[in-house]
Order: structure tokens, then C-alpha cells, then sequence
């Protein structure tokens, strides 16, 4: 079995094509200049950094798990700390080519970014929810590179780690609207993975699943549907103005609703065929959704 490679540092990842990294935190490279000089032993490769890699050119597929995913001209890729890249099929004979901006925790920890790094979710997307660009978005993205290299050229002072910062924050804002921009020219299949988790969801119920493994969560939901827990749930976010976790909620609800209607079950009873493992716990969530508790709720209706 080949190795992993840890990528700890910016420059270990530039060292790997034959570059220098302009700064040890941080750097933007032009994937171009590069030379593939990769451990021949290595399989995969363990960033722990953040990556936004920007594919220009000759197509390049990457293998994410056990499928590889071609990618064209113009599209963003991100990854994040822990995520583990398989490398063993790298063709070192085609010349890197694009742009890649690198950033390390230690850079933003105790800044604005580094306390909101988490809302910017895609950096936890599989390869293959990439983002795609237009050629305007592409330009936008590049201006925001050539402002963090411009800045990375200069003489260190004071203000250089707030400006880097900053201006990395505000490419990561543009990537949010563009991500925006790709569920909405999507929404036709997007429209297709609600219906099928609504599907999925109503089955777990109803076939006695939740009963014997619990309360459905939002990852197994994504597992069915090939997608990353974070970018089904953004996309259900976009598609229903719920999250996924309120989504299942309602609908647990909803379901619970017909249930209590039948005089023969107990409440205690609904409750565990809902997922619940306390009964206490569903009648809670109930009240606080309906305003009534399902026993009310019973001898109202």
C-alpha cells in the first residue's frame, strides 16, 4: 500500500513542484512556473492547510476516494485541513498548470476570519462538488490573488498580515456568491435531491428504521445521495430555507402529526417509532414546533 504524505507546511506542498513558498503561512502560487517533484512512494497527500486550487488550461483529474473527477478549464477546487488527496495516478509528465492560493490556520487564528472559517463550508465539499466559473467570476478570482501576492511581494510591516488576511476573506465572500450563483443554475437537479431525501426521509420513518437505529441524521442522508454532509446541507439550505436538520425536524413532525391520530398507539410509543430514544425529548420538540403537546395536541383534535 503506497504512503501518505503529510503536506504540514506551505512549503511542503511547493517543494513538491519545484517552487519556493513566498511566505511560511501563506502564499499564492502560479502552478505553471512548477515542476511535478513528487515522493514516488507517496499515494495520497494529508493537507493540513487550507487550498483553493484554480484550474486553467489542459483538463486534470484528481482522485477523491475511489473516483476520479475531471476537471475543466475555470473550475475552483478547495480543500481543507485534514482532507487526503489520492495521488498515485498523477501523470508527472503533464506540466501543472493554474493558480493555487495556500493558507495555514496559524495565519488567521485570533482574527476576524479565524472565527468565522467554519461558515465558509465549501472548504469541507468532496472534489466533486467543485465550483464552476464564468469567465467574469475567473477574473474576479484572479484580482483577488494578484492582490495577495502584491501584498506578499512587499516588505513585511505591521498592517501586511491584516491586509492578507482581509483580502483572502473577501475572495472566500466572492466564492460564497458564486457558489450561490451555481445551486440557483442548477436548481433542476437540486429540486431532484430534495424529492429524493424527502423520499428517503419518509421510508426511514415508516419502515421501522428510526425506530431501530434512531433519530435519521443529516450525513446519512448525504451518504445516499454521494454528497458531503455540508454541501447537501447548503444545498437544502438554498432549496427549502430550512437547514437539513430543521428539514428533518419538520417533517418528523409532520409524520408525528398523522400518528397521534391513531387512539391505539401511546405517545410513549410514537416517540420511539419517530427515533426518539426519550419520549420526553419528542415532546418537547413537538410543543416547541406546534405549541401544544401531543397529548393536547390529541384531545384538540
Amino acid at each position: 500500500m503506497n504512503d501518505i504524505v503529510d503536506l504540514f507546511t506551505i512549503n511542503d506542498y511547493c517543494s513538491g513542484l519545484n517552487l519556493s513558498a513566498l511566505h511560511p503561512l501563506v502564499s499564492v502560487i502560479n502552478l505553471n512556473d512548477g515542476e511535478w517533484s513528487v515522493n514516488k512512494k507517496a499515494g495520497a497527500v494529508r493537507y493540513h492547510f487550507y487550498a483553493a486550487f484554480l484550474k486553467q488550461g489542459q483538463n486534470c483529474i484528481l482522485k477523491y476516494g475511489r473516483q476520479n473527477y475531471d476537471y475543466q478549464d475555470g473550475t475552483l477546487v478547495f480543500l481543507g485541513p485534514g482532507q487526503v488527496v489520492d495521488i498515485s495516478n498523477l501523470d508527472t509528465n503533464i506540466k501543472p498548470s493554474g493558480h493555487a492560493l495556500l493558507f495555514h490556520p496559524e495565519l488567521i487564528r485570533g482574527t476576524h476570519l479565524g472565527n468565522i472559517i467554519e461558515r465558509y463550508s465549501f472548504f469541507s465539499y468532496e472534489l466533486h462538488e467543485a465550483l464552476h466559473l464564468s469567465l467574469k467570476e475567473r477574473q474576479i478570482v484572479l484580482d483577488c490573488f494578484d492582490k495577495i501576492s502584491y501584498e506578499l511581494s512587499q516588505n513585511i510591516d505591521k498592517h501586511s498580515k491584516g491586509v492578507i488576511v482581509s483580502n483572502i476573506e473577501l475572495f472566500l465572500n466572492y466564492c460564497n456568491r458564486f457558489y450561490d450563483r451555481q445551486f440557483i443554475t442548477r436548481d433542476s437537479a437540486n429540486l431532484g435531491v430534495i424529492e429524493q431525501f424527502e423520499s428517503s426521509l419518509n421510508a426511514y420513518i415508516r419502515t421501522g428504521k428510526a425506530r431501530k437505529e434512531g433519530m435519521p441524521s443529516v450525513s446519512h442522508f448525504a451518504q445516499e445521495q454521494h454528497l458531503s454532509p455540508n454541501y447537501f446541507g447548503d444545498l437544502v439550505k438554498k432549496e427549502t430555507g430550512k437547514s437539513a436538520m430543521e428539514f428533518i425536524r419538520y417533517r418528523v413532525i409532520e409524520i408525528a402529526k398523522d400518528k397521534i391520530f391513531d387512539p391505539d398507539k401511546t405517545i410513549s410509543e410514537i416517540a420511539y417509532e419517530l427515533g426518539f430514544k426519550h419520549p420526553q425529548h419528542f415532546t418537547r420538540l413537538f410543543k416547541s414546533k406546534v405549541g401544544y403537546s401531543p397529548s393536547d395536541y390529541r384531545m384538540l383534535n
